[in-house]
C-alpha cells in the first residue's frame, strides 16, 4: 500500500499523467466588508517516462487554482533524461537566490530530494537520485531552478553527436 499516494494528492488520469500538489496558498485581501481570499497552487505533472512541467495557478477558489496550474503545467512539459532510473550526469543550477544539485544514484538508494525536486522527480520517472537544495528554499524558485538543470542535461546521444562519437564509442 503506497501512502505517499495519498498525501501528495496525486490523482492519475486517463491520459496517464500523474500530478503532484507542491503547494497551496491562501492569500487575503482585506475590503469594506471583511477579508476576500484568493488561492495559489503550485503543481508538477508528469508521465513517469521522463516527461515533466509545472505551472503556477490563482483562483478565488482551492479547485479553480489547481485545475488552472496543472492546465498551465501540461502546456509547459519538458524531457528530462532518465537512464536506468538516474540522471545521466551531475548538474547544479540556480533560479534567482535557489540553487539545487543533483546526482546520480546506484538503483536502490530511491529518491533522496526535499519537497519540490522529490515531486518533479516522481513525476518524471526517476527512482533513484541524490539532490541538495542549496541557498533560498522558496518552493516557486527551488522548481524553477530544478527545470534550469533539467534543461542543462545532456543525454549520451547529444554527448556522442558533440563529440562525433557514436554510443558504442562512448560506452565500449
Amino acid at each position: 500500500m503506497d501512502h505517499s499516494r495519498d498525501r501528495d494528492r496525486d490523482r492519475d488520469h486517463k491520459n496517464d499523467f500523474v500530478e503532484k500538489l507542491v503547494k497551496l496558498n491562501r492569500t487575503a485581501k482585506v475590503v469594506k466588508g471583511g477579508r476576500r481570499f484568493s488561492f495559489s497552487a503550485l503543481t508538477v505533472v508528469g508521465d513517469r517516462k521522463g516527461n515533466v512541467g509545472y505551472g503556477f495557478g490563482k483562483a478565488n477558489d482551492v479547485a479553480e487554482a489547481i485545475r488552472k496550474s496543472i492546465d498551465k503545467a501540461k502546456r509547459n512539459m519538458v524531457k528530462l533524461p532518465v537512464k536506468n532510473g538516474t540522471i545521466p550526469h551531475e548538474i547544479q543550477a540556480e533560479y534567482k537566490s535557489s540553487c539545487v544539485l543533483l546526482k546520480p544514484a546506484c538503483s536502490g538508494t530511491g529518491i533522496i530530494a526535499g519537497g519540490p525536486v522529490r515531486a518533479i522527480m516522481e513525476a518524471g520517472g526517476v527512482t533513484d537520485i541524490l539532490s541538495k537544495s542549496l541557498g533560498a528554499s522558496n518552493q516557486i524558485n527551488v522548481i524553477k531552478a530544478t527545470f534550469e538543470c533539467i534543461a542543462g542535461m545532456m543525454d549520451a546521444k547529444a554527448v556522442a553527436k558533440n563529440r562525433g562519437k557514436t554510443l558504442k564509442d562512448l560506452w565500449g
